[in-house]
């Protein structure tokens, strides 16, 4: 019996599920879940990679910096478009010379984010640079808001 945790976010009125069936390891302590079923009723939302730039366009050299403002600038677009963290259901994360201390990072911050409410479906890849030099991390989300809150 697969593991369906179904919540509604602050302003949902209908629910996500997010599943994660038995058979695949607990993605939970890495910051993401298996699937997410999004109701067919709503708009989604499609917000572009978002790097770690500073309103500036300044980039810190350090990783956690950025993957802070990309987060933080993730945030804020989706909330231009109507949207929350918590419609997210899918997230890429481009990470440039990725390792395992910097997927504890995304731990960490994913929990900031999302607290201890279920977290987007997401992969990361590891790629070997991003379009700006210096940039070390990039988040694409999508979302789903629903029609009630359209």
């Amino acid at each position: 019996m697969p593991q369906i945790a179904s919540r509604l976010s602050p302003t949902h009125t209908a629910t996500l599920a997010h599943i994660n069936p038995e058979g695949v390891y607990d993605p939970a302590p890495n910051g993401y879940t298996h699937v997410v079923v999004a109701p067919a009723a709503g708009r989604t939302v499609y917000a572009s990679g978002q790097g770690g730039e500073n309103l500036a366009g300044e980039l810190s050299p350090d990783f956690a910096e950025q993957l802070a403002q990309a987060l933080a600038n993730m945030r804020t677009v989706l909330e231009a478009a109507g949207a929350s963290v918590h419609d997210v259901v899918r997230l890429t994360l481009l990470v440039v010379d990725h390792t395992e201390a910097r997927l504890a990072l995304w731990t960490e911050a994913a929990r900031r984010v999302w607290g201890d409410a279920p977290t987007p479906g997401c992969t990361l890849i590891p790629v070997p640079r991003l379009a700006l030099d210096g940039m070390l991390v990039e988040v694409e989300a999508t979302a789903v808001v629903t029609t009630a809150q359209a």
